[in-house]
């Protein structure tokens, strides 16, 4: 066994741990920081990967992911204004969801050491919706809900809503153009497959 590979939790596992919900075949690296874990559901057919950060603590801080998602190494979700990841959608390696902000105008003060009534916090729902793939090193902010079959490249910033089945790349982000639905019939094939060996 190489020491260096410290392998992934599994179901039986992951369902001691207090997440809100949990589905199956949910596979998440044993070195991860999670945070709020009753405040995150997790659906069917989701790999979590090394050294994810999600914090989803708070009053109004919720994750939910669906089915057949995977989040790539190094990510970080902050999850206190809402994060929804829905099914068939990834994160590369490297991508960070914001749903809580500072205002960086100079206008209040910043960073977790200050109370919030110093502060002028933005603080909004993230949406990916089915199909959305966001490439590594990508930051995503707050209020931001990003339509179905969605491909954003690496390196991007992510503030406004982004229109489905398009290709989006850059910062300042741009629209590069459509994106072929062809994998909507792989989509349908594979669910088959996927039933069938249940």
């Amino acid at each position: 066994m190489n020491p260096f590979e410290i392998g992934y939790y599994h179901d039986e596992e992951l369902k001691t741990f207090g997440f809100r919900s949990l589905g199956k075949n949910v596979k998440i690296s044993k070195n991860c920081n999670i945070v709020g874990l009753s405040n995150i559901s997790i659906g069917n057919n989701v790999i979590i990967d090394s050294f994810c950060c999600i914090i989803a603590s708070g009053k109004d801080a919720w994750l939910k992911l669906g089915s057949h998602v995977h989040i790539g190494g190094y990510c970080h979700i902050l999850a206190n204004g809402g994060v929804e990841i829905k099914d068939f959608s990834g994160l590369s390696q490297g991508v960070k969801l914001y749903s809580k902000s500072d205002d960086y105008s100079g206008k209040s003060l910043t960073n977790s050491t200050i109370p919030e009534k110093y502060k002028n916090i933005q603080k909004g729902k993230i949406t990916l919706n089915e199909h959305v793939i966001i490439g590594a090193n990508s930051i995503i902010l707050p209020n931001v809900t990003i339509d179905t079959g969605v491909s954003v490249g690496a390196l991007s910033l992510v503030a406004t809503n982004l229109e489905s089945w398009n290709i989006y790349f850059g910062n300042p982000l741009k629209r590069l153009g459509k994106k072929s639905e062809g994998l909507l019939q792989k989509k349908m094939e594979f669910l088959k497959e996927w039933e069938d060996k249940k």
